[in-house]
């Protein structure tokens, strides 16, 4: 259950967003997460609206926790948000609140897009930072938006990737994300066509190794996250897309 909503955020799911959005203010998504066989908790993403440098921005909540059994024995109260042009996708601040089984982190970021940098502070430790970033570089909420929008994902070929700067733990990756076919899934909501993804990852502590993760993506104009399996260190995960609303286009089942 380390870093749930972390992996929820990333892996569900440049210049310019396309002129026809995937999302927009009201969008919600609640899923549900197995650990195995045991229902381990759920996340939530919503889309709001704030104000930025005088601009109306998206801003988006993320929340994840456990419930029932698996929070008595491994408790996770996480908070993650972004604030992003509604434009460019380019992020202005993250806040990223997170409580996995007594390891905790309050910090928040804020972006210096004309400068390439970014401030952070971190409340627990009562210090704060300047890191150098790339160009056009994204937090971790806001790396799934870019891409559900970026003009270039709805061109690839199977087999094909794209790479995205990412700024996360105080440091810039490279979020690399591949095609690896399209299937059809049975949901809640019917069955429906989904485009596969490999996010590349980094083995390890939580993940097995670099593939570990598999996630389903409507192959549709909304392209929402439907499914989510992970390989981890110990054991499994998996995550379904349990309730949505606010979607800006209609989603099509069989």
């Amino acid at each position: 259950m380390k870093k749930i909503l972390a992996m929820l955020v990333l892996f569900v799911a440049g210049s310019t967003f396309s002129q026809e959005s995937a999302f927009d203010t009201g969008e919600y998504f609640k899923f549900r997460i197995h650990y195995g066989i045991v229902n381990a908790g759920y996340a939530t993403l919503e889309v709001k609206e704030a104000v930025r440098e005088g601009k109306k921005v998206h801003h988006v909540v993320g929340k994840g926790y456990t419930t029932g059994m698996t929070k008595f024995f491994f408790k996770v109260e996480d908070l993650y948000e972004s604030y992003f042009d509604k434009k460019t996708g380019k992020p202005y601040q993250f806040v990223r609140k997170i409580d996995e089984g007594g390891y905790e982190k309050n910090q928040e970021g804020f972006f210096n897009q004309s400068n390439n940098t970014v401030l952070v502070k971190d409340y627990k430790h009562n210090k704060k930072k300047l890191f150098k970033v790339p160009d056009n570089v994204q937090d971790i909420v806001s790396t799934f938006y870019y891409l559900r929008n970026h003009p270039e994902v709805d061109n690839m070929q199977v087999g094909e990737s794209i790479t995205v700067d990412m700024f996360f733990d105080d440091e810039t990756t490279q979020f690399k994300l591949k095609l690896i076919g399209t299937e059809t899934i049975d949901t809640e909501f019917g069955d429906i066509k989904a485009k596969v993804f490999r996010p590349y990852v980094q083995a390890g502590r939580v993940f097995k190794e670099e593939e570990s993760l598999t996630v389903w993506i409507s192959d549709d104009k909304n392209k929402i996250p439907l499914r989510i399996k992970a390989s981890l260190a110990v054991g499994s995960l998996k995550a379904d897309l349990k309730e949505y609303r606010g979607l800006s286009h209609p989603l099509v089942a069989k």
